[in-house]
């Protein structure tokens, strides 16, 4: 079953220095892009991450430091892959938890000002695991009947998963072939920020989802310690849950304005 899309969906993957959202970084990142139309397109880069890749780490995807060495850095490609994906929703395996989040890390670093304000996003491992709960490559296999080679090769595994999400929607008709649908149904929990440091509450209010304030407004704990919104700004917490609690403070400061 091809996707029915009303607008372009990116399918992407990345290889990385770890898995810290806030503190590595990106050395292979794959795209393929799929049209309404279902034309594709597809790109992949290998990245500098500028900072030394852990032996553990390459021996799971197998990118040396030395492979990298003379690639160009996020930075110098970020214009390139934003002007990709910009137009698009997003898809992924583990997505919404780890790549879109490191992603948007990555972009805010570069000076991009990247958010999913206007984009959707469904992450396959969230279907598998609603319906089968296994891995990439079992995924790959159970509904596919392939076997993953070159897993943990970004392109690979870009690949396999817009594969797998398409035999997903064969395979259970309660699916619907729409994107906003299968965001929703992808959805683990609703959050302002990709890290989920901010939820929202019943009355649709921005909420600590951690921490001494947990399940405080974000405005109520502003107003009485107002030193909390800049320990959070200058402590280890990823760039867009920054951005976020920025934007909350700036919008209530301008709604006292006018």
């Amino acid at each position: 079953m091809e996707l029915q899309l009303t607008k372009p969906i990116c399918f992407f993957d990345l290889e990385t220095t770890g898995t810290n959202v806030a503190k590595d970084r990106i050395v292979e990142i794959s795209i393929l892009k799929i049209f309404p139309n279902g034309n594709k397109e597809s790109k992949t880069w290998l990245v500098n991450p500028e900072m030394p890749i852990p032996p553990e780490v390459v021996a799971v995807h197998g990118i040396s430091n030395e492979k990298v060495a003379n690639e160009p850095t996020f930075k110098q490609l970020s214009k390139e892959i934003y002007k990709m994906i910009k137009d698009s929703d997003l898809g992924g395996f583990n997505s919404d938890r780890f790549d879109i989040p490191l992603l948007a890390e990555e972009m805010l670093r570069a000076d991009v000002d990247f958010d999913m304000k206007h984009m959707m996003s469904v992450d396959v491992q969230t279907i598998f695991h609603k319906m089968e709960k296994r891995t990439l490559g079992a995924a790959y296999k159970f509904y596919c009947d392939k076997d993953l080679d070159d897993a943990h090769s970004a392109e690979a595994d870009t690949n396999a998963t817009y594969e797998v999400l398409k035999a997903q929607l064969d395979r259970y008709p309660e699916l619907e072939n729409n994107v906003k649908k299968l965001s929703q149904f992808t959805t683990r929990k609703q959050s302002l920020d990709f890290a989920g440091f901010i939820g929202i509450d019943e009355n649709e209010q921005p909420i600590f989802a951690f921490g001494k304030h947990k399940g405080k407004t974000v405005d109520e704990v502003m107003e009485a310690e107002p030193g909390y919104f800049g320990w959070i700004l200058n402590a280890d917490f990823p760039l867009y849950t920054k951005k976020v609690l920025t934007q909350i403070k700036l919008s209530k400061l301008n709604n006292k304005l006018s």
